[in-house]
C-alpha cells in the first residue's frame, strides 16, 4: 500500500510541478457552431483527383509562374514542379530546411518561407539565397506563408517566435504549442527587396499562418489560427496601420489563404476545431497539467477535409469538405487552367478538383 501511495505521490507532483515549455494564459474561445449553415457537412471534396508526387508527401502550398507551372513545397525539403502538359510533380530544388508556403515573383524567382531558414529566394537557376533570417535583432524561426504584392514588397508570416519548429518536433508540433499557450508569439513581415529592409506590421498573433495580398492591394490578410479567424491589416487610406476582422469563428483552424476569382480567397481548414482546447481556454492552470501528459493523451488534429471560399467582405462562398479524411488536413488551394489544386499537411499526392 506505501508503494502505491509513492507511485500516486509521484503522479501527483510531476503533473502539478514538472517544467514544461508552455506558460499558459487565460482567453475565450468563441462558441463553435460547428458544421452548420454554409458550414453544412458535405462530401465535395471527395470527388478530388489525385496527382503524384512521387516520394514526397505533404503539399503545404502552391504558386503558379507565368509558363503555366505548378510548383509546390513538401515534408523532405524539395521544391516539386509541374509543368504544363505533365501529368505528375517532380523534384527541383531541395533547401534543406522544410519550405511551407511559395511564390512566384515577377522575375520568375521562386520565394520561400521555410520553416528552418526563413525568408528564402530560388532563381531560375534553381541556386537558394536567404533574404531574411532576423528582424530587429530577433531570428525568423517559423517562417510560415508568404505573398508578394505587385510593387515587389513581401509579405510573409513568422508563426511564433517562441517555438522554433527545427528545435520542437516540427511544424505541427511547434503550431500546437503555440496554440495551446495562446499568448500570441506570432508575427507579420514586410520585406522590401529593393533597400534589404524589413519591418514588423503585426505581432502578438497566435500563430501567425496564412498572408494573402488582397486584390486591391490595399490591406493584407493574415490567417490567425489559434483564434479561428482571419484579419487584414491595412496598408494604405484612411485606415493605414490598423487592423480589422474580416472573418471569425471558424469551424476549424484555418492554415493558407490564398487569392481566388472574382475578388474571393481560399481557405483551408487544417483541422476542426477541438473540443478539450474550446474548454481549457480559460483555464491555463489545468492546460498545462495536460501539456505534462504523453502526447497521445493531449488534444490533436482530426483528419478531416476542409476547403473554404470567402468574399472580399468575409462572407462563406462556397465550402468543400471531406468528413473520412481520405484527403486530411487541408491547407489551401489555387486556380488554374487545370482546376483547383489543393494542398495539405500530410497527404501522400496532390489534390486537385476539376
Amino acid at each position: 500500500m506505501k508503494a502505491v501511495w509513492c507511485v500516486f505521490l509521484l503522479c501527483t507532483v510531476y503533473l502539478l510541478l514538472w517544467p514544461v515549455s508552455i506558460e499558459p494564459v487565460a482567453w475565450q474561445a468563441p462558441v463553435n457552431k460547428g458544421f452548420e449553415g454554409k458550414f453544412a457537412q458535405n462530401t465535395r471534396l471527395s470527388e478530388l483527383t489525385l496527382v503524384d508526387m512521387g516520394t514526397d508527401y505533404g503539399p503545404e502550398d502552391f504558386a503558379l509562374n507565368q509558363n503555366g507551372t505548378v510548383a509546390t513545397s513538401s515534408h523532405s525539403g524539395a521544391i516539386l514542379l509541374k509543368k504544363k502538359g505533365e501529368g505528375t510533380f517532380s523534384p527541383w530544388v531541395n533547401t534543406g530546411g522544410r519550405p511551407l508556403g511559395i511564390e512566384y515573383d515577377n522575375k520568375g524567382n521562386l520565394v520561400v518561407a521555410d520553416a528552418h531558414l526563413g525568408l528564402l529566394k530560388i532563381n531560375t537557376s534553381g541556386e537558394v539565397s536567404v533574404l531574411v533570417d532576423g528582424v530587429n535583432k530577433t531570428p525568423v524561426v517559423y517562417a510560415d506563408d508568404v505573398d508578394i504584392a505587385q510593387n515587389g514588397n513581401i509579405y510573409f508570416t513568422d508563426a511564433t517566435t517562441k517555438f522554433p519548429a527545427m528545435d520542437y518536433g516540427g511544424t505541427l508540433s511547434a503550431s500546437l504549442l503555440e496554440i495551446f499557450e495562446h499568448k500570441g508569439n506570432g508575427r507579420l513581415i514586410e520585406y522590401n527587396p529593393d533597400t534589404g529592409n524589413s519591418v514588423i506590421l503585426m505581432d502578438k498573433l497566435v500563430f501567425a499562418n496564412g498572408v494573402a495580398v488582397s486584390h486591391d492591394e490595399q490591406s493584407i490578410l493574415v490567417n490567425e489560427t489559434g483564434k479561428y479567424r482571419v484579419l487584414r491589416y491595412w496598408l494604405v487610406g484612411p485606415n493605414k496601420g490598423q487592423v480589422d476582422v474580416l472573418i471569425d469563428n471558424l469551424p476549424g483552424f484555418p492554415d493558407n489563404i490564398s487569392r481566388a476569382e472574382n475578388g474571393s480567397y481560399y481557405i483551408g481548414l487544417a483541422s476542426p476545431r477541438s473540443a478539450p482546447v474550446d474548454m481549457l481556454s480559460d483555464k491555463p492552470f489545468i492546460r498545462k497539467i495536460v501539456q505534462r501528459l504523453p502526447g497521445f493523451m493531449r488534444p490533436q488534429g482530426q483528419p478531416y477535409g476542409h476547403l473554404v471560399k470567402i468574399s472580399e467582405i468575409g462572407e462563406i462562398e462556397e465550402s468543400w469538405q471531406d468528413p473520412t479524411g481520405a484527403f486530411p488536413f487541408v491547407t489551401g488551394a489555387i486556380k488554374t487552367k487545370e482546376g483547383l489544386y489543393v494542398s495539405s499537411l500530410t497527404a501522400q499526392k496532390v489534390g486537385l478538383l476539376r
